[in-house]
């Protein structure tokens, strides 16, 4: 199993940029990709970005496009999530989850899940 756990929560202005973190630990010899979701209150959880165990295959929600970007340090176990020209729209848990899979494309289900690191954009 993989275990991850998400940093880098906080509260910020809007304009603002923050970068999360999450930290895998366990079995992560193997392949694995690594997505961030958020969930505001009231509303669905949502797909923000996602990376393939190269880092060559990224995805970026078409929401956070051109704010967001996701990145991962292998050889830390890490994957970050640089958000930049933050709005009240963007607070929300953020959640880290991850699944074995081999390739660079989305997988369509995620079996870890971290708790979840709040984001508060105040305006």
């Amino acid at each position: 199993q993989v275990q991850v756990v998400e940093s880098g929560g906080g509260l910020v202005q809007a304009g603002a940029s923050l970068r999360l973190s999450c930290a895998a630990s366990g079995r992560t010899a193997r392949s694995y990709y690594t997505g961030w979701f958020r969930q505001a209150p009231g509303k669905e959880r949502e797909f923000v970005a996602g990376i393939s165990w190269s880092g060559g295959g990224t995805v970026i929600a078409n929401s956070v496009t051109g704010r967001f970007t996701i990145s991962k340090d292998n050889a830390k176990n890490t994957v970050h999530l640089q958000m930049s020209s933050l709005k009240p729209e963007d607070t929300a848990v953020y959640y880290c989850a991850a699944t074995y899979w081999i390739g660079d494309s989305r997988p369509f289900k995620f079996d870890y899940w971290g708790q979840g690191t709040q984001v508060i954009v105040s305006s």
